[in-house]
């Protein structure tokens, strides 16, 4: 128990992470909505499970990778450490940047033509693996909780825990934004999310950058 209390803070931090990293519209989100919004919710729906599979691969190759990379090199996890935390911080920079634009986002249907469920579900999935970003991302991600000598259990907290995250959120984005209702919401309060975004970013990032252990 007392090993669970002392991962547990960097273990919701990286849960936070990822909450808010999914909340800011990237491709893959803007694929779902312009799919809900273009052709329906079922398919948004299948779209929505391609890339809640694909964020689940980039996360586990990220943590075997970490994992294997300290298991090797110990002193590489400050390197991870300031490479995760300038990226937080980048979020945040962008984050901010997009709360001063009066830039609206721009979400439309996938081009190629309509598509069969599983049609949308391989093009999600392909969508979420081919995005550099993501990668950067989840290397940010997995280092808030990884401390020095973590188990590997703190990893497998952190996959599973995304991967439900991942599945409800972006299905929760392809059943709202098939609705017109949702989308003005979201656009009237488009630039409070981001400036809170910013803000989250910037706390994790610094403290990432400035973390012991």
């Amino acid at each position: 128990m007392q090993d669970f209390t002392l991962y547990l803070p960097g273990i919701l931090l990286a849960y936070a992470a990822f909450l808010l990293a999914i909340a800011s519209p990237g491709p893959n989100i803007l694929a779902v909505i312009g799919t809900s919004m273009g052709v329906g919710r079922g398919s948004g729906i299948s779209l929505a499970l391609g890339v809640a599979c694909g964020s689940f691969t980039w996360a586990l190759l990220t943590v075997f990778g970490l994992s294997a990379l300290l298991a090797t090199y110990a002193s590489a996890l400050l390197l991870i450490k300031i490479f995760g935390g300038a990226y937080l911080l980048w979020l945040a920079y962008k984050s901010f940047k997009s709360a001063a634009s009066s830039h609206d986002i721009e979400a439309t249907e996938l081009a190629g033509g309509r598509r069969t469920p599983l049609g949308y579900f391989k093009r999600g999935y392909i969508i979420q693996m081919t995005n550099p970003k993501a990668a950067l991302a989840w290397i940010a991600i997995i280092s808030l909780g990884l401390q020095d000598g973590a188990p590997l259990w703190v990893g497998a907290l952190i996959v599973i825990g995304t991967f439900i995250m991942s599945i409800a959120v972006h299905i929760l984005y392809a059943l709202a934004f098939s609705t017109p209702a949702m989308v003005r919401l979201y656009s009237n309060s488009r630039r409070i999310i981001q400036g809170v975004l910013g803000t989250f970013f910037a706390f994790a990032g610094l403290r990432l950058l400035t973390s012991r252990s």
